[in-house]
């Protein structure tokens, strides 16, 4: 087991982080750059209630600091396959919310999707309301939603080409629609996109998406199928989110990552991201910065 730091870059923080793990008492090895402010060590021999012990102090510590951090283990580090959320993961927004925006509903939208990433709500009943509130809604404007309004996240095209070059499959599933996957897909140079389909009469939402729903199993459908067509298994996967229907496929994966997400995935994914950046995705696989691919 390996314990990985991510931190921004700070004196303060890096004496910090430094003052913790050496009042761990001998229980991580020497410190291994990763570039930057950022470190991995190996825990020792140790026994395991002492461990743990230790573990759950040292986590406490780290988790009061600005930093990104996690216990990962030593094997499979570096995955085959990337299966990623859009909305609020590799991009900032929530893609209903902006169109609901265009329609002047989006406050009553944004309050069913806040509801539905908790988990309150039913995916696909949830989905269904929202979208019929688009009712009506021109087309021209799922272009203009796009261009005016959709930004990655910090550090997503970095995370998917780093992967990408590395081997990996990159993969976008969303529970949003396919008009903004497949934009968002090829913005940050994902493989392939998996997403919901707007129905679309005389240049109009009819209110409708297309069947069946890709919500919260259909995730979990698409990590086992995109694994094996990258001839890889779930646990050669890492699969990030930040709402309830990311949870199947986030605890599927080998590496189930919670990015900047609501309580109930943070409290049952492998590892949490605080955000913004996605690059501590990277450093928890073992990947150093001078591998990092940023074109």
């Amino acid at each position: 087991m390996k314990l990985v730091i991510a931190a921004k870059k700070s004196d303060n923080l890096s004496t910090a982080i430094e003052r913790i793990l050496t009042d761990a008492n001998g229980a991580f090895g020497d410190i291994v750059s990763l570039g930057g402010e950022n470190w991995e060590c190996k825990e020792r021999s140790i026994e395991d209630d002492a461990w743990q012990d230790l573990a759950e102090d040292v986590y406490i510590q780290l988790n009061a600091c600005a930093a990104e951090f996690a216990f990962v283990p030593d094997e499979n580090r570096k995955k085959k396959l990337l299966i990623s959320d859009m909305d609020s993961t590799i991009i900032g927004q929530e893609c209903i919310d902006e169109l609901a925006d265009f329609a002047g509903k989006k406050d009553e939208v944004s309050e069913i999707t806040e509801r539905a990433m908790r988990g309150e709500l039913d995916f696909d009943g949830a989905l269904t309301t929202r979208v019929a509130m688009l009712k009506g809604l021109s087309t021209d404007v799922l272009q203009q939603c796009f261009e005016q309004r959709i930004t990655l996240n910090d550090d997503a095209r970095t995370l998917v080409r780093t992967m990408s070059e590395n081997g990996a499959r990159c993969v976008l599933v969303s529970g949003g629609f396919t008009f903004f996957t497949e934009r968002v897909a090829k913005l940050a140079g994902f493989h392939h996109h998996r997403a919901n389909t707007l129905l679309i009469e005389n240049n109009a939402l009819t209110g409708e998406v297309g069947r069946p729903i890709l919500g919260r199993e259909a995730k979990l459908i698409a990590l086992n199928e995109e694994a094996a067509i990258a001839d890889a298994t779930s646990a050669d996967a890492l699969a990030i989110g930040d709402g309830a229907n990311d949870l199947a496929m986030i605890e599927a994966a080998g590496l189930g990552i919670a990015y900047r997400a609501k309580k109930v995935v943070s409290e049952q994914a492998d590892m949490a991201i605080k955000g913004p950046s996605l690059i501590p995705a990277l450093f928890f696989q073992g990947y150093k910065e001078s591998e990092f691919v940023t074109d």
